[in-house]
């Protein structure tokens, strides 16, 4: 069974929730990511996309405002030894495009997003191939000839 540990993004980026909005947005641009997680002190405290950010056309959302403005406080978290499909059941269920993972020490381990669900699918990392190896075959037995065919084979 794949776990969310095996697909997780682990560097994470992350923003405080001081932070001017639309310097997060550019933080989004730059680093080629729609979701920051939101700390402070070590602590995950909310969640901005940029959907949440207003968008490519969305100055006039994120003018004046600060990340703790527009994040999303308490997202929804699980743990690195989750399933991948009780983490793709509850990113469909809560209809959210990405999960925290907080590791067991209470600290932030990586994220999971739509995207890296499509990248473990498209993969093959559901069901992975399990390489066997055959025995060598010890004793050979020659076939027989067949010297009249009787009928249709």
């Amino acid at each position: 069974m794949i776990r969310v540990q095996d697909i997780m993004t682990r560097n994470v980026v992350t923003v405080t929730p001081d932070l001017p909005a639309d310097t997060a947005w550019e933080r989004m641009r730059a680093k080629g990511v729609h979701h920051l997680v939101v700390v402070r002190d070590s602590e995950v405290v909310g969640l901005i996309s940029d959907r949440d950010a207003g968008g490519r056309r969305g100055q006039a959302v994120r003018a004046g405002r600060r990340v703790a403005d527009l994040m999303t406080p308490k997202p929804l978290a699980v743990s690195p030894d989750t399933p991948v499909r009780r983490a793709a059941n509850l990113m469909r269920g809560r209809s959210v495009g990405s999960l925290i993972v907080i590791g067991k020490n209470g600290r932030l381990a990586g994220i999971v997003t739509v995207a890296d669900l499509l990248d473990a699918i498209g993969r093959g990392v559901e069901r992975p191939v399990v390489a066997t190896r055959r025995p060598p075959l010890s004793h050979r037995v020659p076939h027989r000839k067949r010297h009249a065919a009787m009928g249709v084979w």
